[in-house]
C-alpha cells in the first residue's frame, strides 16, 4: 500500500546540480519523517539528509553538508533532495525512506529506523 517513488537522478559532469524527488502514496505524508541515503557500487548503503515530519530540523552527513538540501511539500506528499557541487564520489543510487514519526521533533539517520523505500534512482557524475 505504501509507496515511494523517486525521480530525478541522471548523469551530471562535476560540480553540477541534480534535484531528486520523492513521491509518497498510500500514507500520510505528513506524519513520517523521511530521509535519502545512497548507496555506490560494492558499499552498504549510507546516510545523506534526514528531515523531520514538518522539515523543521534536518540533518546531512559531513560529506554532503553545504551542498545538499532536504526539503518536503507536505501539500504534495514529495520529498526533495537538491544536491549541488557534485563531485564524482556522489556516484550511487539514491533511495528515499519514511517512518511514521510520534512527534515533529525527530529525524532519523539509520536504515534500520525506516520501515519504508524507494527503489531508488541512479546518480552518476562524471569528471
Amino acid at each position: 500500500q505504501v509507496q515511494l517513488v523517486e525521480s530525478g537522478g541522471g548523469l551530471v559532469q562535476a560540480g553540477g546540480s541534480l534535484r531528486l524527488s520523492c513521491a509518497a502514496s498510500g500514507l500520510t505524508f505528513s506524519s513520517y519523517a523521511m530521509g535519502w541515503f545512497r548507496q555506490a557500487p560494492g558499499k552498504e548503503r549510507e546516510f545523506v539528509a534526514a528531515i523531520t515530519r514538518s522539515g523543521g530540523s534536518t540533518d546531512y552527513a559531513d560529506s554532503v553538508k553545504g551542498r545538499f538540501t532536504i526539503s518536503r511539500d507536505n501539500a504534495k506528499n514529495t520529498g526533495y533532495l537538491q544536491m549541488n557541487s557534485l563531485k564524482p564520489e556522489d556516484t550511487a543510487v539514491y533511495y528515499c525512506a519514511a517512518v511514521w514519526a510520534y512527534s515533529s521533533s525527530y529525524y532519523y539517520t539509520s536504515r534500520g529506523q525506516y520501515d519504508y523505500w524507494g527503489q531508488g534512482t541512479q546518480v552518476t557524475v562524471s569528471s
